[in-house]
């Protein structure tokens, strides 16, 4: 007969081993989480930094205030322009000041700054092809000296889209695939205790699926709280780094983290599932010389 104490200390360790487990699938849960984030919200941190990339058109140097502000008006109705921001010769000058220093332009007689417009595109328009379009249709101004924009940093932001996109996809994989892992052998480990009682069970004439029943139940319920763990852990996480990224926070959708909370709980509570499922059914099929074989 079994004494009170050691039932005592028998549930302790079943407690202590639940709790070991749910933290370490929540830990595997929140990377897989934070792939999944920022695997869906990949397009929109490119389009981000696509709409920020700024086109500058250098206006000549005759050309006077009133004149800019009605051309600011017809590059602002164009296709495919977001938004303008015009830059007077006194802005440009003091700009000029803060990165070269007042001594480098008292050098000129007349200010070496010209008027100027700041044109941001739509995400859909700033490629190679479009740009240089867009550069053509801007050049044709009377008023216009110079548009000039970032070359190499266009070709980077295409080329390393689907790069980034592919890498993520790879990375949420490999990070499901060693979440399997990781929780089949916790789950053994666990199982382990009692792999006489699920022999037991067997031998007066159990079938294996009313076996494993209980066990993928507490399994799928174990996933669950890992899952709800990681997503808090993930979520105040968030919440800690807005306030140092808040213009990139801004992109970030309520969907996508819906979503990523989604795959989050199917993970852990499929994973955690599967895992018990074929774990159960290995126990199940041993002899009794592997039973005391470990």
């Amino acid at each position: 007969m079994t004494s009170p104490k050691r039932n005592s200390a028998m549930r302790r360790r079943l407690v202590s081993a639940w709790i070991s487990t749910v933290i370490s699938l929540a830990l595997v849960l929140l990377l897989v989480g934070v792939g999944t984030l920022l695997m869906v919200n990949a397009k929109a941190v490119s389009d981000y930094f696509k709409e920020n990339m700024q086109v500058s058109v250098l206006l000549k140097e005759q050309v006077q205030e009133e004149e800019a502000l009605r051309y600011e008006t017809r590059v602002a109705s164009l296709p495919g322009v977001r938004s303008t921001h015009f830059v007077s010769r006194e802005q440009g000058v003091e700009e000029m000041a803060r990165l070269l220093g007042q001594d480098f332009l008292d050098v000129f007689e007349t200010a070496p700054v010209p008027i100027s417009i700041d044109v941001n595109l739509e995400a859909a328009y700033v490629s190679t092809d479009s740009l240089e379009v867009m550069k053509a249709t801007l050049a044709e101004s009377p008023l216009v000296e110079e548009v000039v924009y970032q070359t190499s940093l266009v070709d980077a932001l295409n080329a390393n889209l689907q790069k980034i996109s592919m890498g993520l996809a790879v990375l949420v994989a490999l990070l499901l695939f060693i979440s399997f892992v990781l929780i089949a052998n916790t789950i053994r480990l666990e199982l382990f205790s009692r792999r006489f009682s699920i022999h037991t069970m067997h031998l007066v004439g159990a079938t294996k699926g009313y076996i494993r029943a209980p066990f993928v139940g507490r399994a799928a319920l174990q996933g669950l709280f890992a899952a709800l763990l990681a997503i808090i852990l993930l979520v105040g996480g968030l919440f800690v780094l807005k306030d140092e990224f808040a213009q990139l926070f801004q992109i970030f959708q309520l969907e996508s983290l819906l979503f990523t909370m989604g795959v989050m709980v199917v993970a852990g509570v499929g994973l955690c599932a599967v895992s018990t499922f074929f774990v159960v059914g290995r126990m199940v099929g041993y002899n009794r010389d592997k039973l005391y074989a470990y």
